[in-house]
């Protein structure tokens, strides 16, 4: 019988058909490009899909249906939030752990009471077998799973780091691993280990300051469509930790190796597929490249438009003086233009650096960005701004494919001096070749494993046996506190008895010998 289930689930084990529930509601770029890469993978194995979303995927599917949350571009102007006139001449950045938690509690507080989205989950006709929701400092999207009570997976966008894999295990030790505004990998420093560990305290201190509003907002979001549904909401607290697992884009070619528990799974990488032809313009403009192409873009936040007119002068000089052909994403179009500089307002990255001609890429350093470049093996200049910018970039120096140049009013010198280091050494080239080699060598393409730990997750309800007992282990016996107390309350015992037992010794010799 054993032989025949066996035979059976790998001949019909893919015949499973799932419904699914994907909530990627963040309206900026590279979040709605990851969204759009589990859609298009679990549509693609067969399953039906319901996508929460602010840009539908432009295609028609009879196992598809999308949640228009367009209107949220308006609550969450993320064109606003940063520019580079603040970063290279003001100096003011977006970048406080405070103002973007706050920021993220109130996107997602905006997803949850959406009109659309209250009339998906008040409709107790509607089910799922799996909900899949991209975790960003607020907790919220897990109020999914109380409402349709099936099995929940977080999504994650950048490395893993402390405040991810505490969503499914304990928090690891900040003495060597790091939050996810460091710069630095471990081992650390004696300051640098302070510094993790106040970084480490501040946010759970933000975050213990904001539990009580999103507490409020779980309540009030989800309770009524679970009552519909004869149910009892759970406790957040619970909620926000039950999730099966936690599939991260990452990969350990882009990023550091740390202790993960078994139920993260890294599938950084997944969103590269079907990479579509270059327009006839670009594909001629590569071609004819004799001397290479060097791809700049800073991304879809920051606007190279928003440059001062001097900065934008300074690096047109500085292409200008290259044999190169430079590609450059730009919002805006611009006169005097050197022959060998094109702009372009929109630019499809990886069939750019696809291209056999790519040479150089430089970028803002996103997450993306930077597995991109691994991918098709080309290195990099980064010029970071906010977030986990900084960490890529000096992953990638540390690795050796790629050089930092800070964003300030030295930029374009420094920048000049940093792409004929990487022209002229081929060690920046043969470095990002080997870590290709390590990202591609894998059992398969990180499409296939994001489906199969979606359909893992529903197949065995919920993979409970990959849940980590430390969540099930009070703080104060993680640190052994009882086992302090027991230990020093019977030190005291013992101490105070063995002192009036001596008291008692004492006493009767004393008493013995005065009568004597």
């Amino acid at each position: 019988m054993f032989i025949y289930n066996i035979i059976f689930l790998v001949i019909f084990g893919q015949c499973y058909t799932y419904k699914l529930l994907v909530v990627f509601p963040l309206p900026r770029s590279s979040h709605i490009t990851l969204g759009h890469g589990y859609v298009r993978h679990l549509l693609k194995a067969g399953h039906q899909v319901t996508y929460i979303t602010p840009k539908p995927l432009n295609m028609s599917s009879t196992n598809l249906k999308q949640v228009n949350l367009a209107s949220l571009y308006d609550d969450f102007p993320v064109e606003n939030l940063i520019n580079l006139k603040d970063v290279l001449i003001d100096k003011t950045v977006a970048n406080d752990i405070r103002n973007i938690m706050k920021v993220m509690f109130e996107h997602a507080n905006a997803t949850i009471f959406h009109k659309s989205v209250q009339s998906l989950i008040q409709d107790t006709t509607e089910w799922f077998d799996a909900i899949i929701a991209e975790y960003m400092f607020s907790g919220l999207y897990s109020g999914f799973s109380s409402v349709f009570n099936c099995p929940f997976v977080w999504s994650v966008s950048m490395q893993p780091h402390n405040i991810h894999v505490a969503l499914i295990d304990e928090l690891q030790n900040p003495a060597y691993t790091y939050n996810h505004w460091s710069s630095v990998d471990p081992p650390f420093s004696f300051t640098e280990r302070v510094t993790e560990l106040y970084e480490t305290i501040r946010y759970y201190y933000y975050a213990w300051l904001l539990s009580g509003d999103e507490n409020k907002s779980y309540v009030n979001a989800f309770s009524s469509a679970v009552e519909k549904r004869g149910n009892v909401l759970p406790p957040y607290s619970e909620v926000k930790y039950n999730a099966s697992l936690i599939l991260g884009n990452s990969d350990i070619s882009c990023g550091h190796a740390m202790r993960l528990p078994a139920a993260y799974k890294q599938i950084g990488g997944y969103h590269i597929v079907d990479i579509p032809p270059l327009s006839k313009n670009l594909q001629e403009i590569m071609d004819k490249a004799r001397d290479g192409v060097i791809y700049f873009s800073m991304g879809s936040i920051l606007r190279s438009k928003d440059m001062t007119d001097d900065m934008k002068n300074r690096l047109l000089d500085v292409f200008s003086s290259l044999n190169q052909t430079v590609i450059w994403k730009f919002e805006e179009r611009l006169r005097n233009l050197p022959n060998n500089v094109n702009i372009v307002d929109w630019a499809p990255q990886q069939s750019i650096l696809g291209h056999r001609n790519c040479l150089l890429f430089i970028t803002h350093g996103g997450l993306l960005s930077t597995i991109e470049a691994v991918h098709f093996g080309v290195p990099i200049i980064g010029l970071p701004a906010f977030g986990d910018q900084y960490k890529n970039i000096n992953r990638a120096v540390k690795k050796g494919f790629g050089k930092r140049v800070d964003l300030d009013m030295e930029m374009p010198k420094n920048l000049q001096v940093a792409i004929k280091d990487i022209l002229q050494n081929s060690r920046y080239k043969e470095k990002v070749k080997e870590y290709s080699t390590i990202y591609h060598h894998r059992i398969a393409h990180p499409g296939e494993e994001l489906v199969h730990w979606v359909e893992h997750v529903v197949r065995t309800r919920g993979a409970q046996y990959l849940r980590s007992s430390a969540l099930l282990v009070p703080l104060y016996q993680k640190l052994y506190l009882d086992l302090v107390i027991l230990v020093t309350i019977t030190t005291l015992v013992v101490t105070k008895s063995v002192f009036q037992i001596n008291i008692l010794v004492i006493k009767y010799f004393y008493v013995k010998n005065k009568t004597e």
